[in-house]
């Protein structure tokens, strides 16, 4: 009488199912990895652009509240207007702001003296306490944003042209006789996005009808 025959696999067939197995494990892998560097990649580019956001939002926030007649004394017991510029040194934009909230009622004035600058690549806001300030004042510095290589600035003049450079003014005009400007553009350049401009009216000077932002003149 013939033998049954015992039922199962050969060695062979386990060989090729655990190769077929192998390689939908690796390309299941593969898929998976790709979606998860996708992920973070996406999420570290939205936190970039919310940082981004919030450091343009606290800029105009700053710039909505100028005020345009308030100069100040600086350290050194010069005239400062109440917005000056420079383009060398860390500070690149300062001014006097008002709204600065008091919520214990302390004995200061609501103007602020503010400043944004470029150090160590990082683009910072500057506050004094102070608006007059002595020799030993010294600014609070909050980082808003990493990874900016420069700040660029341009302003547009009462007759609607872009200039380079704020009008000059004599140290007695830091009030009503100064010229001001309509609006500031911001240029920040970063790392990794490239150059992001923003325009920013003064609404000391508002209402105005915003031009197109053609290159500054030589």
């Amino acid at each position: 009488m013939r033998a049954k025959r015992t039922s199962g696999f050969t060695l062979l067939e386990l060989l090729v199912a655990l190769a077929v197995f192998a390689m939908v494990s690796l390309m299941a892998y593969s898929g998976l990895r790709s979606v998860l560097q996708s992920k973070q990649v996406t999420e570290q580019r939205a936190g970039r652009l919310q940082q981004l956001q919030s450091a343009i939002l606290m800029l105009e926030r700053d710039l909505g509240q100028i005020a345009l007649m308030r100069g100040i004394r600086d350290e050194y017991g010069d005239v400062q207007p109440s917005l000056s510029t420079a383009d060398f040194g860390t500070i690149t934009l300062e001014f006097t702001r008002a709204g600065w909230r008091n919520p214990t009622g302390m004995a200061r004035s609501t103007l602020q003296r503010v400043a944004y600058g470029i150090e160590e690549e990082s683009l910072r806001r500057f506050s004094w306490t102070v608006l007059d300030r002595a020799q030993e004042s010294v600014p609070d510095q909050v980082v808003l944003l990493k990874g900016v290589r420069e700040m660029r600035l341009r302003y547009l003049d009462e007759s609607g042209e872009w200039q380079g450079q704020l009008p000059t003014a004599e140290p007695a005009q830091t009030g009503p006789t100064m010229p001001s400007p309509l609006a500031l553009e911001v240029t920040l350049e970063l790392e990794d996005m490239g150059a992001i401009r923003r325009v920013i009216p003064l609404v000391e000077s508002a209402p105005f009808v915003l031009p197109n932002a053609p290159e500054a003149k030589p």
